[in-house]
């Protein structure tokens, strides 16, 4: 069964770090391209950085860059994405996506496994 959960979510101060997880489970996520969304109340999901399956490049959108780094630990079959200086509006659920495109995608639409994402509330 195909399955992806996500993990490391949590209550942070702004300026905090958390550390966000993506464990696959009856496939290898090493083969997929895996991205990172996230979905605040009443905003529309977002991307915020993918990590390609064809060659572990990496991208991450302009409002986290320097901030967030993703990264895939295929003996774990997991993916992570390390936040720094969490900001208030970082605040969201953040789910892991995987899809069979080669390139990284930040686009949701393209993505055909979902993860039930991991709440993440920054406090000012």
């Amino acid at each position: 069964q195909v399955q992806l959960v996500e993990s490391g979510g949590g209550l942070v101060q702004s300026g905090g770090s958390l550390r966000l997880s993506c464990a696959a489970s009856g496939f290898t996520l090493g083969h997929y391209t895996v991205g990172w969304f996230r979905q605040a109340p009443g905003k529309e999901r977002e991307g915020v950085s993918c990590i390609s399956g064809s060659n572990d490049i990496t991208y991450n959108v302009d409002s986290v860059k320097g901030r967030f780094t993703i990264s895939r630990d295929n003996a774990k079959n997991t993916v992570y994405l390390q936040m720094n200086s969490l900001k208030p509006e970082d605040t969201a659920v953040y789910y892991c996506a995987t899809t069979s495109v080669t390139i990284c995608t930040v686009v949701p639409g393209l993505y055909d496994y979902w993860g039930r994402g991991t709440q993440v509330t920054v406090s000012s």
